[in-house]
């Protein structure tokens, strides 16, 4: 059973400043091209981008990465858009996807594997979402059937919406707070532990 990865790396990240977040760096690695080495690592073929703001940048942080690119030009109107996006481009054999958020830096392959494991075992979910400290977390693998619902989604939220109070959502429980760290601010990015910098090919 074949399962996509796609990584969302076109949005605004306003909260971060003017800078494109997705170029800061994390131990000397874009946050974005950490993201994408490890859904490349994982199971998850064929492995997505889905790009917008900041496009060409981007494409250059993940440049050597055997990855395709998605070109979001709604970008601006939210987080629906770039998984509209990717679930539209998805490969005709594709049973679902993974949905990467492009500022989770400490993601591994082994969360995309264990998402795919679950959801070779459970076929009939419509998702399978990682579980930590009772919190449902990020990345979320979502069943191909869900695309036309996904398609109806509107503005800066993703596919939360649709899992609510679903029986076919399985949780996954998850052993450490991975799968719950983004990077929204300067502050939170420093909080990990290393000083922030931006890729100069990044900047303006």
């Amino acid at each position: 059973m074949s399962v996509a990865a796609i990584v969302l790396a076109a949005g605004l990240g306003s909260r971060f400043g003017e800078t494109p977040k997705l170029l800061a760096e994390l131990d000397g690695e874009p946050l974005v091209r950490r993201v994408a080495q490890a859904a490349v690592a994982s199971r998850a073929d064929p492995v997505m981008v889905v790009l917008g703001r900041a496009a060409a940048a981007v494409r250059a942080a993940l440049d050597g990465l055997p990855i395709t690119f998605v070109d979001n030009p709604d970008y601006a109107q939210g987080l629906s858009t770039s998984l509209k996006a990717g679930f539209a481009a998805l490969p005709g054999d594709a049973a679902g996807a993974v949905v990467c958020l492009g500022d989770m830096p400490l993601l591994g392959a082994d969360v995309l594997d264990a998402l795919i494991a679950a959801f070779a075992e459970t076929p009939d979910a419509a998702a399978i979402v990682p579980v930590h400290a009772g919190r449902r977390g990020n990345p979320v693998l979502l069943a191909r059937r869900l695309a036309p619902e996904i398609a109806g989604l509107s503005g800066d939220r993703g596919a939360g919406p649709l899992l609510k109070g679903r029986a076919d959502v399985r949780e996954l429980p998850w052993g450490d707070d991975r799968v719950l760290v983004d990077v929204d601010t300067p502050e939170a990015l420093a909080a990990l532990g290393s000083p922030l910098s931006l890729v100069e090919r990044g900047r303006g």
